[in-house]
């Protein structure tokens, strides 16, 4: 290569090696770096996924817990999960950076698997047996047996608060916004990141949960995590190949000092005319230094524009740049987004719980011998994501794209409310389906018994299983992409902490309203959710749902109205490369 040419092999996003050394965009990133990180969320997810799935099941048959307080455990758990990543997110950010951050909180994870895996296995840690026909008559396990399990579940999930928001920002991170070819490949990248996830849930839901119901729950927990001890080899093989973005500060502290100082100014008088020499901004140069750029001011949320109004003192917690208000604006819009996610997530954690304990009361025999576990219908939500994504991306995008001219094909938020009309859909045919088992279980005289199997096939369940696939193909790529890339460049890690925290959230909602309108239903009659399901009313708490997820629909449409998309960063680029040449064009007269 020529020194011209080599100059401009040099990544232009501000992406380093660990040394902190620029990088050629011909040796490291790309999809070659990127197939490490997919290749390894592959393994993670089947790891995950192989405790997650069917522990419901586990809780139920081994714990001996009932409906309302197993499904409880189960959300608060995976609530925990996606609430730690915000931690993560943090930490990268502003101390660690991703990758170390990501090395770190592997080794926690890989330790709660490992403990995880022992407290199934070694007799004097793992729950009595038992045999009797009612569970309530069965031994409890002691207080240390619990301590170990939820302790090692816990773990893991202070584990996944580190890998989680950093492993896709990891992966987007390999591709360069302002090199026209790796900008077009990372419009693809989180379809295909989200069809490696569920490749691994697939195997998560099929092979490994059969493992469990059918082997034991000894091998079915230690196959997960040897999964997960291949897939971090994994990601470490690619480290050379890696481009890595420096911690900027921590996010959070720069946001709150745009609060306060907007609070501080908010009588000082502001000028009539929007003229920047009045706010404080730092020079291109000193953006370049750090391989950022500035942001362009914009007419949203002008309250915190104070934050950034000269007025004599230059404290960094009364005086900001206007690059860190429009950075505070960019996060601040995205919560309206954030709460409308709420619910769908709600919805995500039926899968796990309610689905499967449905799925427990039917016929599962499939042929002989062979019968179908519950939770491996949770195979058909992501083998019908699997096959719903790469429709999207190699049929949809490009019809729609010859309309609107969207390289996408749609906005991020209209294939996010697609998403959210799927789930109003579901919820009114599980309602319909869940009524008729109930029709089934009543003219065999089968409702009052819980251990015998109603004589209706468990694939009757399959259409609430596949439209939540087709569902989550929409709502949830979507949901990833929007929140990474809505995120300024230097709060990337907690932009993608947004898309965990609406799971999270959606979880412990659930749980919130399991209890409540379990204890409500109960006072005033015929409780919807009881331990014997064919005793239940979930038609009704589904068709609850179903209201619940309209309304949210509508809210929707009322955040979309009034949302403005963030420009670029390349336009920080082209506005700078218009002021260079009005200077040169000012010097030259």
């Amino acid at each position: 290569m020529t020194v011209e040419e080599v100059g401009d092999d040099y990544t232009k996003d501000g992406t380093v090696d660990l040394r902190g050394n620029p990088v050629r965009r011909s040796i490291r990133g790309r999809w070659k770096a990127c197939s490490f990180v997919v290749v390894y969320e592959v393994f993670e997810r089947m790891a995950y996924y192989g405790i997650s799935s069917n522990l419901v099941i586990y809780m139920t048959t081994k714990l001996h817990q009932g409906t309302v307080k197993s499904s409880n455990n189960v959300t608060n758990w995976v609530g925990t999960s996606w609430l730690t990543p915000i931690l993560g997110a943090y930490v990268a950010d502003a101390h660690l950076g991703r990758y170390i951050t990501f090395v770190i909180s592997c080794a926690i994870y890989f330790s709660g698997m490992l403990v995880l895996t022992l407290s199934v296995s070694i007799p004097g840690i793992k729950p009595p047996e038992c045999s009797t026909a009612n569970a309530e008559d069965c031994k409890k396990a002691s207080v240390l047996q619990l301590a170990v399990f939820f302790g090692a579940l816990y773990t893991l999930a202070i584990g996944t608060g580190g890998t989680k928001p950093n492993i896709s920002t990891i992966g987007a991170d390999q591709f360069d916004v302002f090199d026209p070819k790796e900008k077009t490949q990372k419009l693809s990248f989180f379809n295909w990141w989200m069809f490696s996830i569920f490749f691994g849930t697939l195997f998560a839901n099929t092979v490994l949960v059969y493992v469990q119901d059918n082997v034991g729950w000894a091998l079915g927990y230690g196959l997960p995590t040897i999964g997960l001890a291949i897939s971090i080899s994994i990601f470490l093989m690619g480290t050379p190949f890696y481009r890595h973005k420096l911690p900027t500060g921590s996010p959070f502290t720069k946001m709150a000092r745009v609060i306060v100082a907007s609070l501080r100014k908010a009588k000082a008088p502001r000028p009539m005319a929007r003229d920047l020499t009045h706010f404080h901004e730092l020079p291109s140069l000193e953006y370049e230094r750090k391989g950022a750029f500035p942001i362009q001011p914009t007419p949203s949320l002008r309250f915190l524009d104070r934050a950034s109004l000269k007025s004599g003192t230059t404290h960094k917690w009364n005086l900001c740049t206007v690059t860190e208000v429009e950075e505070t604006k960019q996060m601040l819009r995205m919560l309206p987004v954030l709460l409308i996610t709420f619910v769908p997530s709600m919805m995500i954690a039926q899968i796990n719980t309610l689905f499967v304990k449905q799925g427990a009361t039917l016929d599962r025999k499939v042929t002989g011998n062979f019968s179908i576990p519950p939770a491996s219908l949770g195979g058909f939500v992501t083998l019908s994501m699997l096959i719903s994504i790469v429709i999207y991306d190699r049929v949809f995008v490009k019809l729609t794209r010859k309309f609107t001219g969207n390289p996408r094909g749609v906005t991020l938020l209209q294939r996010m409310g697609i998403g959210l009309s799927f789930h109003i859909l579901i919820m009114i045919v599980a309602s319909v389906t869940e009524r008729y088992r109930l029709n089934i279980a009543a003219e065999h005289g089968l409702k009052h018994q819980t251990k015998v199997e109603l004589p209706l096939t468990i694939f009757a369940l399959l259409p609430q299983f596949v439209l939540m696939g087709m569902a989550d193909s929409f709502l949830e790529v979507a949901k990833l992409e929007f929140f990474y890339d809505q995120a300024p460049e230097s709060m990337k890690s907690l932009g993608t902490s947004y898309s965990t925290t609406s799971l999270a959230v959606g979880n412990f909602m659930s749980s919130f309203l399991l209890s409540t309108v379990s204890e409500i239903t109960k006072k005033r009659g015929r409780g919807w959710i009881l331990n014997n399901l064919n005793e239940s009313r979930l038609d009704y708490y589904y068709l609850f749902f179903a209201a619940l997820n309209l309304v949210n629909f509508v809210l929707f449409l009322v955040v979309v109205r009034f949302y403005v998309y963030r420009a670029e960063v390349t336009d920080s680029v082209d506005v700078k490369e218009v002021e260079m040449k009005l200077n040169d064009v000012k010097e030259n007269k």
